[in-house]
């Protein structure tokens, strides 16, 4: 099987899940995405992938983190 990757990251004034390269979601709250991805990764380990699900520390907000992921999509 293969690898499943899950990032929480800032994008603009909310979090998302970056999911293998793809930013999905729009959560007010960092514990929110987390739990989202932590969801789907929960999925991926029953269908047998490897998973790495990453959060970044500290109690920043998106709009005053270090740095910002741009929008995607329409």
């Amino acid at each position: 099987m293969g690898l499943a990757q899950y990032a929480i990251v800032p994008v603009e004034d909310h979090w998302s899940v970056l999911h293998d390269g793809d930013v999905e979601g729009d959560f007010a709250t960092k514990e929110a995405a987390f739990e989202s991805a932590a969801a789907a990764a929960s999925l991926a380990i029953r269908q047998g992938h490897e998973v790495h699900l990453s959060v970044p520390a500290g109690e920043t907000a998106p709009s005053g983190a270090p740095f910002q992921i741009a929008p995607t999509g329409s």
